[in-house]
């Protein structure tokens, strides 16, 4: 692994008998764009907290640059924090606020001169320093609020969901500027977000956490592909998830039956088996067709009860006996043949059903 930087060793937080972080472990590399993902109410924004200083851990340790920092204040702490409101003071100006960290660490006027221009060249508003930011854009807002952080040089930023107050155009479009502006300084953001998409889009790992815990560490491709719990593959992205008894068909391919009478063929990969067990497939996929497949490919035969158009892809919700299934097609001439009430078939690779890992 690259140089740690952040460190967390069994780390707990509790909120009277609530545990907010229960015995959570990361190492965090420098350089790294480090996603904490979840729902609300997971602990993801108590972690980044007690990474700032802003709580202290009920047990366990926190280390930056291999120094254990679990008594040391905020402000001698080498990182910044954004937050979502970003905090902005609206009797100053910008130069102003982005100047005021500098001058409460008493920074020579000539010093804090160099820096407050410099950090707001690397965030595109080198002509806003004498407006006031309560006459600035929300996205404008957010930038400011990143050249207060970026103007003290952390080698550690830490930002919570910070592009919550974005509309949806504004925010795809600072997901891509974060991620730049990451890169070309070097730095290690911790990024805290409940924004699965935005997670998968930034991230070089993510953790996803639930309940105080961390239910996966990967990159988003392993997260994404390959969930380890029911959890993780339920809350990242959509998943069509299917439980029952996992027996062995032949010498390369098991199956599932699950109590409804579907039988589906997967892949002998590991593990063990016979067992109960959970299937997944992404909606993507699966193809929905008119005729009944003739490949050796898992189906199924139900019939159309909505179609949700999402602009770039087609939702369609297949119902099946008592189960309804989600198919995700692209919006070409073929995905729109079909009609509500319409009977189909959907189908999917063998290869294409991932079996969660035992809990």
């Amino acid at each position: 692994m690259k140089n740690v930087i952040v460190q967390l060793e069994n780390v707990t937080k509790k909120f009277g008998q609530a545990i907010a972080v229960d015995n959570v472990s990361l190492d965090i590399c420098a350089g790294e764009f480090f996603s904490i993902l979840g729902p609300s109410g997971c602990g993801k924004t108590t972690l980044l907290r007690s990474i700032a200083g802003l709580e202290t851990p009920d047990s366990g340790s926190i280390y930056l640059h291999g120094k254990l920092i679990n008594s040391v204040p905020p402000y001698q702490r080498d990182l910044n924090m954004v937050f979502q409101n970003y905090a902005l003071f609206p009797h100053m100006n910008v130069y102003d606020n982005i100047a005021f960290g500098l001058k409460m660490k008493k920074m020579s006027k000539e010093e804090i001169d160099q820096r407050v221009p410099k950090a707001l060249e690397l965030v595109g508003l080198s002509d806003t320093g004498s407006r006031n930011p309560t006459k600035l854009s929300g996205g404008q807002q957010q930038r400011i609020a990143l050249a207060r952080a970026l103007v003290n040089e952390p080698s550690v930023l830490l930002l919570d969901e910070p592009l919550g107050a974005l509309d949806l155009k504004r925010r795809k479009q600072m997901q891509l500027e974060l991620k730049a502006l990451q890169k070309r300084l070097g730095l290690t953001f911790i990024y805290v977000t409940h924004d699965q998409e935005e997670a998968l889009t930034m991230s070089d790992r993510i953790a996803v956490m639930s309940a105080g815990k961390v239910e996966q560490l990967g990159i988003p491709t392993q997260i994404y592909d390959n969930p380890k719990t029911e959890f993780v593959a339920d809350f990242i992205g959509i998943s069509n998830l299917f439980e029952g008894d996992l027996q062995r068909f032949d010498n390369s391919t098991l199956i599932l039956n699950t109590p409804d009478g579907i039988e589906i063929k997967i892949p002998i990969n590991g593990g063990a088996y016979p067992r109960p067990a959970i299937a997944m497939v992404r909606p993507e996929k699966i193809q929905i067709e008119i005729d009944k497949p003739q490949r050796d490919i898992n189906y199924l035969h139900g019939k159309i009860k909505n179609i949700i158009y999402l602009g770039t892809v087609i939702q369609f919700i297949v119902e099946y006996k008592s189960r309804e299934l989600i198919i995700l097609e692209k919006n070409c001439e073929n995905a729109l043949k079909f009609n509500l009430g319409q009977e189909v078939f959907i189908s999917w690779d063998i290869n294409s059903t991932i079996i969660l890992p035992e809990s």
